[in-house]
């Protein structure tokens, strides 16, 4: 077919061309690395630990930013909702002390009614 390309001499191809040493060198060289890059595409693809790990950590991210949209809505919608109840209640029990001081004996009543009845 052709010359011995080691030697440094042309190499004559199927179609009657002569190829330059370095020119397939180079074709040597590009399809090595094309190689190369196919084993490692393959080998990504079979590894299936990793691709469970990216898939978990994308799962994680997604909950953690979620988890971090939802916390900001409720803290937008209720910023003064639990301290301004706790006030409002402490302002009206320093207003009206005697119903409170009846609830108050009411619901003790009857926790000690509960509890000693069983």
């Amino acid at each position: 077919m052709g010359e011995d390309a080691r030697a440094g001499r042309a190499q004559v191809t199927d179609e009657g061309t002569t190829r330059d040493p370095q020119e397939i060198r180079r074709d040597i060289e590009y399809t090595r690395e094309d190689l190369g890059d196919t084993v490692e595409a393959l080998a990504q693809k079979t590894d299936l630990r990793t691709q469970t790990q990216r898939k978990i950590a994308g799962v994680r991210q997604t909950i953690d930013a979620k988890r971090d949209e939802l916390v900001g809505k409720a803290r937008d919608a209720t910023p003064d909702g639990a301290g301004s109840a706790a006030g409002t209640v402490q302002h009206k029990a320093r207003e009206n002390p005697v119903p409170v001081a009846i609830a108050g004996a009411f619901a003790a009543g009857l926790i000690l009614g509960r509890i000693t009845h069983r």
